[in-house]
C-alpha cells in the first residue's frame, strides 16, 4: 500500500528520488525553496535545468512552502546540499509539526563544524530518527530505472528497515548498515577523492593512475573512518568502494567534472561556475583535512586535494609529492618490524 511521503529538495537527486517513490505507488510532496523551480515541475511535469528529459507522474506535487511539505508526511527525504542542511533542518525545527524520521541523502562533512550530516541534523531536532543514505547512485540512471544499490544507515534498525521497505523496487535494491558513522563518512570523503581523481584526467593520466588514487583513497577513508568509530567492513561496501568507483569513472560524476577542469588549469572558482552545479568535493575536503590533522590520521591524497583548492597549489606538484615520499609498506601495523613476522 502506497503512503505519503516529503522529499525536500527539488533538484536532479531530489526529483529522481520521487519520481522512484511514485513508482512504487507512494504520493510525494516535493519541496524547493524557489518558486520558478515548483512551477516547472508542477506544470511542466519535469525537471528541465537539472533532469532534462524525465517525465515527472501526476502522483508528484511540489510546493515551495515548507510547512506544508513536512505536514504532508511524517517521514522527510531531505535532499539538498550538505551545507545547507543545517539551515533548513533548523527552518523545520521553528515549526509546530515535526518529522519523526529524516532519510538523508546529502552527502558530507558540516564545514567548520566537521559534523556528520546526521550529527547536525540531531543538533537542530534532537526528537528525529536520522537515517542516512548512500551508495553508488547517479540521479541520471536512477531516474530511468536503471538497476541500482544503495544503503540505509541507522542506529535504528526499525527506521533503517522501514526505509528500506519505502525504496525497495525490482530496480532499486537497499541493504540496511547500523554504521551510520561508516556509510555517512565514506558518502561524504569519497567526493574528495573523486575530484582528485578527476585532477588526475585533467592532467592527462590514465588508468594506472587513477587505480592507484582510488585504491589508496580507500586506505584514507578507512584510516579516519576507523578512528572515528566507523567499521572497516563498511568501507568495502556500496558506501565505499561502490561510492567511489561510481564517482571517479563517470561523467555523470560533477566532482570528477570539476576536477578534469581543475587538472586543466583552470582556477577553482571558474571550475565550479562551469559545472553548474553544487560540486561537495570542494566543500568537504577542508572538513576532512582539519579532522586528519586533528586526530592525527595519515591522509596524503586529502592533503595535496586541500593544497591544490585552498593554497594554490599546482595539480602537477602536488601529484609529484604524492609519487617521492617516503617509501612504506602497503599493509600498516603501529611498529613496522610487525608486518614481516
Amino acid at each position: 500500500m502506497g503512503r505519503k511521503v516529503s522529499v525536500l529538495g527539488a533538484g536532479s537527486m531530489g526529483t529522481a528520488v520521487s519520481v522512484m517513490l511514485a513508482g512504487n505507488g507512494h504520493n510525494v510532496l516535493m519541496w524547493s525553496l524557489y518558486k520558478d523551480e515548483v512551477d516547472m515541475i508542477n506544470e511542466l511535469r519535469e525537471q528541465k535545468d537539472k533532469l532534462p528529459g524525465v517525465t515527472v507522474p501526476e502522483s508528484v506535487r511540489c510546493t515551495n512552502d515548507l510547512e506544508e511539505a513536512v505536514r504532508f508526511s511524517d517521514i522527510c527525504i531531505l535532499v539538498i546540499p550538505s551545507q545547507k542542511v543545517r539551515e533548513n533542518v533548523r527552518a523545520i525545527a521553528s515549526l509546530k509539526y515535526r518529522p519523526l524520521v529524516i532519510s538523508c541523502f546529502s552527502k558530507g562533512l558540516e564545514k567548520g563544524s566537521g559534523l556528520r550530516m546526521s550529527e547536525v541534523i540531531k543538533e537542530e531536532l534532537p526528537d528525529v530518527t536520522v537515517v542516512a543514505m548512500s551508495g553508488p547512485c547517479h540521479a541520471e540512471e536512477l531516474s530511468k530505472g536503471i538497476p541500482t544499490a544503495y544503503v540505509a544507515a541507522s542506529g535504528s534498525r526499525k527506521a533503517a528497515e522501514m526505509i528500506q521497505d519505502l525504496f525497495m523496487s525490482p530496480m532499486f535494491r537497499v541493504y540496511t548498515n547500523p554504521d551510520i558513522i561508516g556509510v555517512e563518512l565514506g558518502g561524504a570523503i569519497k567526493n574528495v577523492i573523486a575530484l582528485c581523481a578527476g585532477i588526475s584526467d585533467g592532467l592527462g593520466y590514465g588508468d594506472n593512475t587513477k587505480a592507484a588514487l582510488m585504491t589508496r583513497g580507500i586506505a584514507e577513508m578507512s584510516r579516519l573512518g576507523c578512528a572515528m568509530g566507523a567499521k572497516r567492513e563498511t568501507f568495502s561496501g556500496l558506501a565505499g568502494i561502490g561510492d567511489l568507483i561510481v564517482t571517479c569513472t563517470s561523467m555523470h560524476s560533477r566532482n570528477r567534472r570539476a576536477g578534469i577542469l581543475i587538472g586543466k588549469g583552470m582556477p577553482v572558482d571558474k571550475a565550479l561556475e562551469e559545472v553548474k552545479m553544487v560540486v561537495e568535493g570542494v566543500y568537504t575536503t577542508e572538513p576532512v583535512y582539519n579532522l586528519s590533522k586533528k586526530l592525527g590520521i595519515r591522509m596524503p591524497i586529502t592533503a595535496e586535494a586541500y593544497a591544490i583548492l585552498f593554497e594554490g597549489k599546482d595539480p602537477g606538484s602536488a601529484v609529484s609529492a604524492l609519487m617521492s615520499r617516503d617509501r612504506t609498506c602497503e599493509h600498516e601495523a603501529k611498529d613496522p618490524d610487525d608486518i614481516w613476522k
